[in-house]
This record gives C-alpha cells, structure tokens and sequence, in this order.
C-alpha cells in the first residue's frame, strides 16, 4: 500500500467533506431524515460521503470501500478496507454543538493502521503520517497544502488521578457505573471519534463505550489512538479489538493510555 499517498488522499478528502459539511451547518436550516434504524441522517452525511466515496474509488480502485452511508457496502468483507463515517456525531451536527468529525481510515488484516479525523467546527484534525505516526495538524486548513503539524503522544497516566472521557449523547448509567471504579480527578463529555482523539492527545487517559457502535465509527479514531501510543481493547476479555466482523459492528470496548490499570466489568 502506499501509504504517502493514502495519508495525502485521506487528508485532502476529509478536508473538502468538512467545507461541505459547515456549508449546510452554518445555513439557517437543513432537513433531517430517519433511516431505516431510526438513527437521524441529513443532506450534509450525503454530501461528505459523496465527496468522500468518489475520492476514495478514484485514487483506489482495488481496495474495498466500506461506507456507512451505503448500505450495500456493508455486506462485504475483507482483510483489508478502507472505511468511511462521512459524518459521525449527527446528533450533535443536529443540535448545533459542534463535537462532529469526518472519520476515513484503512484497516489491515483486522487492525486501523491508518486514519484522518477532522472536526471542522472545532477546527482541530488529527492523522496518521505516510509512517503512521499521529499528527495534530494546525489550521487555518488549506486542502492542497499542509500546514504546521506536531506530532501528539499519549500521556503516562496516574492511576490515582485519572482524566476520563464520555460520550454527550450516549451516556448511561452503565458508563458511570464502570467509571466509578477508578480514580479520577476530572471528567470530560466529547461528541464522535473526537473522544479517541482527546486520549491519543494526552488530554485524556480513558475512553469508555458500553454502547452499540459500529467500525464506521471507531476506526478513524482507532488508528489516530493507535499511532499516538495508544490502545483499544473490548471490554469483556480486553483482548484487542478487531475490524471486518460480521455487519462490522463492535462490542463494547475501553480506548486508553497504557499504564492505565484497566478494571473488569
């Protein structure tokens, strides 16, 4: 795979979906739809995996795009595959918070090994480099030139004065329940993949789901996490978790920082 290319395309892609995306978010209204889930989708989700879907088929025709948005993408399968949530946090697109990312990333026999998130209403965009380290890129963005980037690390946390961050639109009493079990000094609520992100940034230690999610919409952050040092695993065994599983939907899992002491469930 040529991967100086994959981090170029995936960057450049990611960048236009978002100028798209703030076209419709900044608008005075936009339609919001229901799928066949009920899960909300709207004309901005579209248009970034349009965007998004026609890049990727382009500069790589060989590999198989899984695209949350389309649905016959969904039953195929492969080790290797580039997938795409053009849009993750439409709950928060919708009410207007900002915390909503554009998330492509390739996954290699089962691991994200490289992957973009771009948050354009925070203007924060995260990536891994053609050597598959993680980078904090700087805006203001320009599509076709990159700008200063320093490369983030995962913190040494203290397992007696944990940073832990949750999800805004998913939190249960079950994600508290497990936090309670660790020593934290402050909690931190984060819409989408930016929650994988704020980890590998070492603004975070842990990152707790016990909710449904999909590869959509883990992998991008997966590969930012992983590049930065960090880790995922699922949350009943904390073996690693993996990609390509049947309907591509994840168990619950726990992303962190190694040297946090993972409790059980």
């Amino acid at each position: 795979m040529d991967y100086n290319k994959m981090a170029t395309v995936f960057r450049e892609l990611a960048l236009e979906a978002g100028d798209k995306i703030m076209e419709i978010y900044d608008a005075d209204d936009f339609d919001v739809r229901a799928k066949s889930d009920d899960s909300p989708v709207t004309a901005a989700d579209e248009a970034a995996d349009a965007l998004i879907s026609a890049g990727i088929r382009a500069a790589f025709p060989d590999v198989l795009l899984v695209t949350e948005e389309q649905a016959d993408t969904h039953a195929a399968n492969a080790a290797n595959f580039i997938i795409v949530d053009p849009l993750d946090g439409t709950k928060e697109f919708i009410k207007r918070r900002g915390d909503f990312t554009v998330n492509i990333a390739y996954v290699e026999n089962g691991t994200p090994v490289r992957g973009v998130v771009y948050a354009p209403a925070k203007n924060r965009m995260f990536y891994t480099d053609e050597s598959g380290t993680t980078v904090e890129e700087q805006g203001p963005f320009d599509r076709f030139k990159q700008g200063l980037t320093k490369p983030i690390r995962v913190k040494s946390p203290d397992n007696d004065s944990l940073v832990v961050v949750a999800s805004k639109s998913h939190r249960d009493q079950a994600t508290d329940d497990y936090i309670s079990k660790y020593k934290t000094t402050d909690m931190t609520g984060a819409g989408s993949s930016l929650k994988f992100c704020l980890v590998a940034a070492g603004e975070a230690d842990l990152y707790p789901r016990l909710g449904r999610t999909m590869e959509w919409d883990t992998a991008a952050g997966h590969a930012v996490l992983n590049g930065a040092g960090g880790a995922v695993v699922r949350f009943d065994d904390h073996k690693p978790l993996t990609y390509g599983k049947p309907i591509y939907e994840n168990p619950f899992f726990i992303a962190y920082a190694p040297g946090v002491e993972l409790k059980s469930a």
